[in-house]
């Protein structure tokens, strides 16, 4: 595929890069804002942040295509959020370290991913960087809960709002970067 034609593709997709960022956003806002939240209800929110990621990230994968396939980067990291989401919903009893542990490995796998898809679009568009800084900060997100899994709820609420908050700002900023390129593009005849 071209690289305009990829960016085309992907310039068309941009609105649910955007949104997939927004729902970041709104999720990291509202555990600064509801910070007293009882764990149980954290773990829904949670639950449903990771199902909304999965579903928007899965969408998005199917919407831009690669050589006419999905993007199988975004495919896992849609159907590993969608399980996440099942798993949290399925099973709000966990213990708060077990979530904990649960929470970082889907952060890590899913940073390490969005690094390769970054690495792979690195060739059809500048700035990749973001997608790329995206992915480092689930990686670090990642790494600290699994460093310091007994901190206090607070200090985890706060720990997950802020990294909501960065990596939806990240993604929000790729999806309005890539809509600036297809901008450029010239319309097919």
């Amino acid at each position: 595929m071209a690289i305009g034609t990829m960016i085309g593709e992907l310039g068309r997709s941009w609105g649910w890069i955007v949104l997939r960022g927004v729902a970041a956003i709104v999720f990291g806002v509202l555990a600064f804002v509801w910070p007293g939240l009882t764990l149980s209800v954290l773990v829904l929110l949670w639950g449903a942040y990771a199902l909304a990621d999965g579903l928007l990230a899965l969408l998005a994968a199917f919407k831009m295509r690669d050589g006419g396939k999905p993007m199988w980067a975004l495919v896992l990291i849609g159907l590993i959020g969608i399980a996440a989401g099942i798993v949290t919903f399925a099973r709000p009893g966990m213990t708060a370290l077990a979530l904990l542990a649960f929470i970082a490995a889907w952060a890590v796998i899913t940073g390490v991913l969005q690094v390769v898809a970054a690495i792979r679009l690195r060739k059809m568009i500048t700035n990749e960087w973001m997608l790329a800084l995206s992915g480092l900060l689930s990686i670090a997100f990642g790494v600290l809960m699994l460093a310091r899994p007994g901190a206090g709820a607070l200090a985890v609420v706060w720990l997950i709002g802020w990294y909501a908050i960065l990596f939806g700002v990240a993604v929000a900023m790729l999806g309005f970067r890539i809509k600036g390129l297809a901008g450029h593009l010239p319309r097919p005849a």
